[in-house]
C-alpha cells in the first residue's frame, strides 16, 4: 500500500462558522479517530485542519494510502474513512480518518484489478466490474494496492463472486454472495448469433 504525508493543525473551535472560516482559508476541517475511548464509551477524537491541496492529493486519487499525519508534531498513521463533499460543488467540506496500529488488523476497501482477456469476451461477451472495491481484514502493512483477479477462464453469462476468491494474507469481508465481475452478451454478437441461425 502506498503512504503519503500530511500536516496538520490543531482545532480548537468545533463550530459551524468556524468550519466555513476555515474552509475560505483553504484549509479542510478534519477529525482523526483512535482507541482511545472518552468517559461516555464513544471513540476520543483529534480535530484538526489540512491543507486543502494536500486533502485533494489523497481524495481524488483511485490509489489507496497509509497516511502519515503529522498534527502539529506528533506523528500518527492512520487510513481514511470517509470523506464529505459538497452537494452541488463537489469540493471535499471534511474528512475522517482511523488511526492504525503495526500489531492490530483494519478493514479497508481495496481497489480490484481484472487481469486477463475473458474466453466470454473471446466468444462476443463484454466484461463487466460490478464492483470497485472489496473489503479486506488484515494487517495494514499487508494490504496492497490492487487485488489481481484473474478472468481469463471467465466464460459468456458467468461471473465471479466474492466466496470465490482468495488472497493471502488477507481476510476477505465482503459478502461472499456480492458479484465481483461478469462477461455478458453484447446486442452486437447477439444480433449476431442469431443471424448466424437463421443462416
Amino acid at each position: 500500500m502506498k503512504q503519503i504525508s500530511i500536516n496538520g493543525t490543531v482545532r480548537t473551535d468545533l463550530g459551524k462558522k468556524a468550519a466555513k472560516a476555515i474552509r475560505n482559508s483553504g484549509n479542510i476541517p478534519c477529525v482523526i479517530y483512535g482507541e482511545k475511548r472518552g468517559e461516555n464509551g464513544l471513540p476520543e477524537a483529534i480535530h484538526f485542519t489540512v491543507n486543502e491541496k494536500e486533502i485533494n492529493k489523497l481524495i481524488y486519487t483511485p490509489h489507496i494510502y497509509l497516511v502519515d499525519i503529522n498534527i502539529d508534531g506528533v506523528d500518527h498513521k492512520a487510513i481514511l474513512k470517509e470523506a464529505q463533499f459538497h452537494p452541488v460543488k463537489d469540493n471535499v467540506l471534511h474528512v475522517d480518518f482511523y488511526e492504525v496500529h503495526a500489531e492490530k488488523p483494519i478493514v479497508m476497501g481495496v481497489p480490484i484489478a481484472p487481469q486477463g482477456l475473458a474466453d466470454g469476451v473471446r466468444a462476443g461477451g463484454r466484461l463487466i466490474t460490478m464492483v470497485r472495491k472489496l473489503n479486506v481484514k488484515a494487517l495494514y502493512s499487508a494490504i496492497p494496492e490492487k487485488l489481481n483477479i484473474d478472468v481469463t477462464k471467465l466464460q459468456l453469462g458467468k461471473s465471479i463472486k466474492v466466496g470465490d476468491l482468495s488472497f493471502e494474507g488477507l481476510e476477505l469481508v465482503t459478502p461472499k454472495e456480492v458479484i465481483v465481475c461478469t462477461v455478458k452478451m453484447t446486442r452486437a454478437a447477439m444480433g449476431a448469433a442469431a443471424a448466424a441461425a437463421k443462416a
